[in-house]
């Protein structure tokens, strides 16, 4: 079985656009989130999937740089862009990474993956529900459910957000999920604004830098610093926003984008 983590990153984003490249501590976000993710010692091989529009040819590059492979293809349409990542890349099972998580741990990736061979299960995730900080997400899906969820999902924030389809209909998949003992889903580690890195570069400073901190020592050094205690935008809040858009919309069948 061949295990290919995939990590969706581009710079289109509208809130913080170009974040994928900010600096943090001195060298672009995704390259930590490459890095991190590659000392998964269940991992087989990392791609990056970034759009095929121009704007993003520095983000292949980078990926590339940092030591993954490349896969490129819509912009809108991400799940597109895993399905062409696991076919040019020979997965059978895939790890789904968002390249704003640059505090992503390797030993929960582990985890992830590892509950999901034990299940034998479809897709095994530690977002559903989640109890790790915001930026953790770690998702597992055999090639088989990824092709399903293809067939299946024809809204718009459907393909956007990759797996919602099997999120939101649990009970008709085989599933396993990875529940840390402490509820720190409240933590928001992830990147969707300027701030967000600011806070994220405070905390690295605090810690060393090699080997990458795991997340008890980043939960510390959070906990211990009162500047990062703020009032922070809701988890996931563009998914929420747009699938409830979508269940207010008339319900016509929609073409799935090509």
């Amino acid at each position: 079985m061949t295990t290919v983590a995939v990590i969706q990153a581009r710079t289109g984003s509208t809130r913080f656009p170009g974040k994928v490249l900010a600096p943090l501590l001195g060298r672009p976000m995704l390259a930590h989130v490459v890095e991190r993710v590659a000392l998964a010692t269940l991992v087989d091989r990392v791609v990056v999937a970034t759009t095929d529009r121009a704007v993003d040819d520095p983000v292949a590059s980078l990926a590339l740089a940092s030591g993954a492979q490349v896969t490129r293809g819509p912009e809108n349409d991400v799940l597109a862009r895993y399905l062409l990542a696991a076919r040019e890349h020979g997965a059978d099972v895939i790890v789904r990474i968002t390249a704003d998580c640059p505090l992503v741990d390797p030993a929960i990736v582990d985890l992830v993956i590892g509950a999901r061979a034990g299940a034998d299960a479809d897709y095994a995730s530690n977002v559903a529900p989640p109890t790790f900080p915001d930026g953790y997400d770690v998702e597992a899906l055999t090639a088989a459910c990824l092709d399903r969820v293809d067939r299946e999902a024809m809204l718009p924030y459907e393909r956007e957000h990759v797996t919602v389809r099997v999120r939101e209909h649990l009970d008709e998949y085989r599933t396993a999920q990875v529940r840390n003992e402490r509820d720190l889903s409240w933590m928001r580690l992830t990147v969707d604004l300027p701030e967000d890195l600011e806070r994220i570069a405070r905390l690295l400073t605090q810690l060393p830098a090699s080997p990458p901190p795991g997340l008890a020592q980043v939960v510390a050094a959070y906990e211990d610093d009162p500047l990062l205690h703020k009032p922070l935008p809701e988890r996931d809040e563009r998914y929420h926003s747009q699938r409830d858009a979508a269940l207010q919309a008339p319900r016509a069948a929609k073409p799935r984008p090509e």
